[in-house]
């Protein structure tokens, strides 16, 4: 008989300890990485096809925002680059017109100072074509000047239709990261200004659970540490994940108003963020315990 109510008080012992190894170490809700997706442009949405709900990979178009004007200030750069290459050409053909001439006179310089060994030749006659070989390099260094002028507007230019080049780049509004479209601000055909946000992205592959807990409990919380996290499945039931401890935090808080009772609120906890691989069972806001 004694060996019967042992055997139930043991039972009842493994009962109540199974039941407190239930009870989680930690609660809080499941936040995803979300980023606002904005226009850098303003101009009129010529393609936004994407809905709420798809699926979009880093680097997608989500958004095609008008860049007729670009085009436009494109092609007047184009314009005052061709009329800059058109003066620089029109210099090079005068500087070579200049270095004939001066190939010519170098010819009768040499003729002539010949000549005036000889005394078939006056010095004045030879000084007179040295100074014009003068005058010729002279203009070929003025016309040098010129091109280098010249040159600096057509690098203006240069940087003016990079500039435009960029514009046109960043008219297709693309997602910075794969995950799922969740909320559109815009629809194809309305009128959009730079920083205004068109739609919002959200990694829902990896959700993030903050939970807080005790200065007690915070010692034996690791970075990097697996564990238990637990989501509602029914009335009764748990589904359960395995998370990864991602951050905790280095300073303590008071417990946050939403979590626990008024007298324990005032109490201080640290934040920790488990990350857990999400197979479509979590949303954003989903209440989730942790077991370490």
């Amino acid at each position: 008989m004694k060996a019967k109510y042992l055997i139930i008080g043991v039972l009842g012992l493994l009962a109540g300890c199974s039941g407190n190894g239930n009870l989680a170490d930690a609660y809080g809700t499941f936040e995803a990485t979300e980023v606002m997706v904005s226009a850098e442009t303003s101009g009129r949405i010529l393609k936004f096809d994407v809905s709420k709900g798809q699926d979009v990979e880093r680097g997608a178009l989500i958004a095609l925002v008008d860049t007729t004007l670009f085009h436009l200030q494109g092609a007047e750069i184009d314009a005052g680059i061709r009329s800059v290459a058109t003066r620089l050409a029109s210099i090079d053909a005068q500087n070579e017109i200049l270095n004939q001439q001066i190939a010519n006179l170098n010819i009768n310089v040499v003729r002539t100072e010949n000549m005036l060994k000889s005394d078939a030749a006056t010095q004045k006659q030879y000084d007179d074509l040295v100074g014009q070989v003068a005058v010729l390099e002279k203009q070929i260094a003025a016309n040098r000047t010129q091109k280098s002028s010249i040159l600096s507007e057509m690098a203006v230019y240069e940087a003016k239709k990079g500039t435009v080049r960029e514009q046109i780049v960043r008219s297709r509004v693309v997602s910075p990261m794969r995950g799922t479209v969740v909320e559109k601000y815009a629809e194809e055909g309305e009128v959009t200004a730079a920083g205004r946000p068109l739609a919002k992205v959200a990694d829902l592959s990896v959700m993030k659970l903050k939970v807080y807990v005790s200065g007690a409990q915070v010692g034996n919380v690791k970075l990097g540490q697996a564990c238990t996290v637990r989501v509602d499945n029914g009335e009764k039931e748990y589904q359960s994940f395995t998370g990864r401890v991602s951050h905790i935090a280095q300073r303590a808080e008071f417990t946050p108003k939403i979590i626990q009772t008024k007298e324990s609120r005032v109490t201080l906890v640290y934040a920790v963020t488990i990350d857990v691989a999400n197979d479509g069972t979590i949303k954003s806001g989903m209440p989730g315990e942790a077991i370490f």
